[in-house]
């Protein structure tokens, strides 16, 4: 204990695992450290500094006794073997740590993976239009607006009102871009239908079967995700 690097290194095990350690008597060791007059024993260390690293007992079964850590430090000093085993063993459980690190990221990855598609799966089956049932198509709608979101959403802006009360917005609010899009193009196919002299029954059959159709195409279109990002 009379140099310099063991009670730095002490102290620093104190200063980390000791909140009562008194450093201020600490900083006389580390300057006096090394020079030939210096002297310190584990029990005067104890007591000065109220070190808990170290247990200095008297008697039949007395002795030093240090932390693990404090004790792995001494006998590295004392055994380069030691030392070598230690410097091996460490590297040796570095590499198997990692070794567990890399395959529970690759096992995280593979879920998010798995998670991903299930959600990607429930968004589209959401998003593509429902084939119109017999109530649906045979319905008059107050105006065309309501034709064209029963065609893309299988509902009236109404009864999505009643399905959605807390929400400030109206369906087309809440609707996703490639809603909005097929939405447009079926505002132009609409206006071409009713010139052509459909009536809403024929137009609606039409419009959802579009609706379904271009909806499966944009949920597929990888420039449309891009903007999307």
């Amino acid at each position: 204990m009379r140099s310099k690097s063991t009670i730095q290194f002490l102290g620093l095990w104190e200063q980390l695992n000791n909140s009562d350690f008194k450093g201020v008597e600490f900083d006389p060791f580390v300057n006096e450290a090394g020079s030939n007059s210096f002297t310190l024993s584990p029990s005067k260390w104890i007591e000065t500094t109220n070190a808990r690293g170290l247990i200095s007992r008297n008697g039949n079964n007395g002795g030093t006794f240090a932390a693990k850590d404090i004790a792995f430090e001494f006998a590295s000093w004392v055994s380069p073997e030691f030392k070598l085993y230690l410097i091996t063993e460490f590297q040796r459980l570095k590499q198997d740590e990692n070794s567990r690190l890399h395959l529970d990221w690759s096992l995280q990855r593979t879920l998010a993976k798995v998670n991903y598609r299930i959600h990607t799966d429930a968004i589209k089956e959401n998003l593509i239009p429902q084939i119109l049932v017999k109530n649906q198509i045979h319905q008059i709608y107050a105006n065309e607006a309501d034709l064209l979101n029963v065609a893309l959403f299988g509902q009236t802006a109404k009864q999505w009102r009643d399905a959605n009360p807390a929400d400030a917005g109206n369906i087309r609010d809440a609707a996703s871009i490639e809603q909005l899009i097929v939405l447009s193009n079926l505002e132009s196919i609409n206006s071409v239908l009713i010139q052509q002299g459909l009536d809403s029954v024929d137009r609606v059959i039409q419009l959802n079967a579009i609706a379904i159709k271009q909806m499966k195409s944009l949920l597929k279109n990888s420039v449309l995700k891009s903007l999307k990002k």
